[in-house]
């Protein structure tokens, strides 16, 4: 790897999220001098993130201000960072340079021809199977994505980045696949040398506005724009030129020959196999969208179908704690947390039992409160009579936000239209293993769900099987 010339001092506020932390992981491995803060680690100094960054020399220190100061080049400040935070005071009064992340991420990816994957579902695993096929087949890509790369991960990085070279120093890697999220409206300012639109829905924003933001994206793009022809509210964009993936419409890689298996999948594209290790269909649009890129790129079909099979995927997707062999006990943990996101995901998870405990934990207040109605209708579509479905109370990290909602305004719904819903706590749910085999765990940015998964895994050993 090629470091930069100029070696920068750099302080990350809001290090730990997922977004802040690739980029502190990225710019370090350049030969960097990082250091941040994060709440989330000052309620609990052991945690995991900040772990990985003593162990590639960034500072974790407290977010009280102490962490800035005049020797620093800029500040990065993420969006969930509050103007009267105690660094931004201090970095305004002593005139230190404050980024917010969107606006560094975009400087970062204007140096590299990007590659942009975006759409509400799907952008983490898709980059980070493109991220991955790259290196596998010699390309040497830099990476920033969201989800951490099991691939990528070692004892020094959470694998949600790789840094290779820089260009603009003279390197040889020129590549930078870029996970591009429109929930803080950023990604209009990318100029991609290609991009991936995986589908439009509902998120952190509602379809029109996201609509003219991936509009945006398309039209800032300098090379080939991939996207999928099976999302009907992205046909509204009229992309014309577009490449397009799919699995029912017309689309330049059609997947055929599909076969989905509890845990996997396969597929066929003009003639040739794939196999991958993730279940569900929604993986095969992700796979079929990092195969457009790689053929774009001059990559073989047969190239690609080989080191796919090898992709073991992202921390949190779809992650199998516990299935007993030759028995009904069973753990499961994702990141789902969208309706686009969850439907999908039941969908996938319901051929692997025929009765399910999913434990859902919404995040943040104003997401609810926007997509009531469409998490209340993705679980009415999704759960099965057999099923059952426990809402944990919303996660609130912090900051100023209205609390005119809960979780038991979602379960009520759910409940009116016929299906089985509460709302109750972790203990609570760790309680009822007597009468549930199996359990899924659904919701994001909160990283104890993991470690809530393991153990309620444990508990679940622990009892007789019936």
């Amino acid at each position: 790897m090629t470091k930069d010339k100029k070696r920068l001092r750099i302080f990350f506020s809001g290090i730990g999220g997922s977004g802040v932390s690739a980029i502190a992981s990225f710019m370090a491995d350049r030969g960097h001098e990082i250091s941040g803060s994060d709440r989330a680690f000052d309620l609990d100094p052991a945690h995991p993130v900040a772990a990985f960054f003593r162990k590639k020399n960034i500072r974790v220190l407290p977010q009280d201000g102490s962490g800035i100061d005049g020797t620093l080049d800029f500040a990065v400040m993420s969006t969930a960072v509050e103007e009267g935070t105690p660094e931004v005071v201090k970095a305004r009064d002593i005139g230190v340079l404050l980024k917010t992340r969107p606006q560094y991420l975009a400087e970062l990816a204007a140096g590299f021809k990007t590659i942009a994957v975006a759409g509400t579902s799907g952008k983490s695993t898709a980059s980070g199977l493109l991220a991955f096929l790259m290196r596998e087949l010699g390309l040497v890509p830099n990476f920033i994505g969201g989800g951490r790369v099991k691939a990528f991960k070692n004892e020094s990085n959470p694998g949600n980045s790789i840094a290779n070279t820089n260009v603009g120093s003279g390197g040889g890697a020129e590549w930078l696949v870029l996970e591009a999220c429109e929930s803080d409206g950023s990604i209009v300012n990318y100029r991609p040398f290609h991009s991936v639109i995986l589908n439009l829905d509902v998120d952190h924003k509602g379809l029109e506005e996201t609509a003219l933001m991936f509009r945006a994206l398309a039209q800032n793009t300098k090379g080939h724009i991939i996207i999928n022809s099976d999302d009907r509210n992205l046909r509204g964009l009229s992309l014309g030129g577009a490449v397009t993936f799919g699995v029912n419409s017309p689309a330049r890689f059609k997947a055929d020959h599909i076969g989905l298996s509890p845990f996997g999948s396969r597929f066929s594209v003009d003639g040739v196999d794939f196999t991958l290790s993730l279940p569900g269909l929604y993986n095969i649009y992700n796979s079929l969208s990092a195969i457009a890129v790689l053929s774009a790129l001059g990559i073989p079909l047969k190239a690609i179908a080989g080191p796919m099979a090898g992709f073991t995927g992202i921390d949190r997707r779809f992650d199998v704690h516990l299935n007993e062999a030759g028995g009904k006990k069973l753990v499961i943990d994702d990141y789902a947390h969208n309706p686009h996101k969850i439907a999908s995901f039941m969908r996938a998870v319901s051929t692997v039992r025929d009765r399910i405990c999913y434990v859902f934990q919404p995040h943040g207040f104003g997401p609810v409160r926007m997509m009531k109605n469409e998490y209340i209708e993705a679980f009415v579509q999704n759960l099965r009579k057999e099923d059952h479905l426990v809402l944990l109370p919303i996660f609130y990290q912090g900051g100023t936000v209205s609390m005119d909602i809960s979780s038991e305004d979602v379960a009520r719904g759910v409940r009116e239209a016929g299906k089985s819903a509460e709302v109750r706590s972790r203990a609570d749910v760790l309680n009822i293993t007597g009468e549930w085999d199996s359990f899924v765990i659904m919701g994001a940015r909160d990283e104890s769900l993991s470690t809530f998964a393991a153990s309620l895994a444990e508990k679940l050993k622990e009892i007789p099987q019936k």
